[in-house]
């Protein structure tokens, strides 16, 4: 039996993906190699974040992937997006994260705000010029998104802002803030979208989370006091805010479970190579059959999460009604098969596997809070459960 399989055999078919999306699988796989893979275990040792490297990235049109090109953007679709996502994680899913958070953060300014707003901010953020947050956690809010207590009172032409949000991706080191803030009575219709230049006076940002892993973007509290916001930045109306939210969610759920797939395809990747590679007893370690068949499990899951992130991604481009089931459900079963996929892989590594001078453990590392963010995956669960139970429709 040969040692390895053929690459490809992981790899979506040709005739599942135009050639479109095979070019952009190809520059992103390029990009990759050459950007992020010789700096991605020095920028998470050191925690530094690559701005340069993103810049080059937004050179490739990966910063605005699916926002209009009216608007700067690169006008693809959103399986366009997840393509380009696991081809960058595939080599730094911490890097490739943050992308495909301010592309969901960008899309979100583009399809919401004024035409000044979004002609002043769209391409220079579109192309990485800028970067941007998204702000709608806070540090009594979490899952219950829509009990978020950041308020913004109307004051003239301007808006005052007042709260604090957590765990904010990318917070001091990015150029704008895609902020929810409560501007009427309790939950989600009372909440409100803005878009606040990161450099606002009154904006104080919190220490640098130390992190399991994401070490090569920074992670910190952000505090709105006083915070004057020209009402020209409110994004859609009033009480529109949380629907953004949900709507940005959707993609930003694709993008994570994208990341996810990027990660694991990596680690698998890896796992094959370490068993044609390393020997025991007198042998490869290809040559064991426990072994082999790991590797086809992982290579199955792999292969099953991504075809079910790729329909929910045809889903939303297609805008259908069950769009966001499928994309809670792709969401939740990426990133744990993703998050399985690492762990087995680390395992057959053996001691190799824990070690920093193999890329495992950093794709452990980076990959086990996909499950968590952009909604956890038990609040997937509900949403896939309230769709079962509340509707007639099947989900096909």
């Amino acid at each position: 039996m040969a040692a390895v399989m053929n690459l490809q055999a992981v790899s979506p078919p040709p005739s599942q993906l135009g050639e479109d999306q095979l070019a952009f699988r190809e520059a992103a796989r390029d990009f990759a190699l050459a950007e992020l893979a010789p700096h991605a275990a020095h920028w998470d040792a050191q925690g530094i974040f690559p701005r340069e490297a993103i810049g080059k990235a937004g050179e490739l049109g990966f910063c605005g992937l699916y926002v209009d090109d009216a608007a700067g953007g690169s006008g693809l679709t959103r399986l366009d997006a997840v393509v380009v996502f696991e081809e960058l994680a595939a080599l730094d899913p911490s890097t490739a994260a943050f992308i495909s958070i301010h592309n969901m953060a960008t899309w979100m300014l583009t399809a919401h705000a004024s035409p000044a707003v979004r002609d002043l901010w769209g391409p220079r953020l579109a192309s990485g010029e800028c970067l941007a947050s998204y702000c709608l956690t806070e540090p009594g809010a979490g899952s219950d998104a829509a009990s978020l207590r950041t308020r913004a009172e109307r004051d003239g032409d301007h808006y005052l802002i007042n709260g604090a949000k957590a765990f904010i991706s990318g917070a001091g080191a990015t150029d704008m803030l895609v902020v929810m803030a409560r501007t009427g009575g309790d939950g989600a219709r009372g909440i409100s979208a803005f878009a606040v230049p990161a450099d606002s006076a009154g904006i104080a940002y919190g220490r640098k989370e130390e992190k399991l892993g994401w070490n090569s973007q920074p992670t910190r509290a952000v505090v709105f006091d006083n915070v004057r916001v020209p009402a020209a930045h409110l994004l859609a109306g009033e009480g529109d805010g949380f629907k953004i939210a949900m709507k940005g969610l959707d993609g930003g759920r694709l993008n994570i479970a994208a990341c996810s797939l990027g990660a694991a395809q990596g680690a698998l990747d890896a796992a094959r190579r370490y068993l044609g590679e390393r020997r025991q007893f007198g042998k490869p370690l290809a040559e064991f059959q426990a072994l082999q068949f790991k590797l086809a499990d992982m290579a199955t899951q792999l292969v099953a999460a991504r075809q079910m992130v790729h329909t929910a991604a045809r889903k939303l481009d297609a805008g259908s009604a069950d769009a966001i089931v499928w994309c809670a459900m792709a969401k939740r079963f990426a990133t744990d098969a993703g998050f399985a996929i690492c762990n087995e892989a680390l395992q057959i590594h053996g001691g190799y596997g824990y070690m920093r001078e193999y890329p495992i453990e950093r794709l452990l590392r980076d990959c086990r809070v996909h499950q968590i963010l952009e909604g956890t995956n038990e609040i997937m669960r509900v949403i896939i459960a309230r769709h079962l139970l509340n509707t007639e429709e099947e989900l096909r």
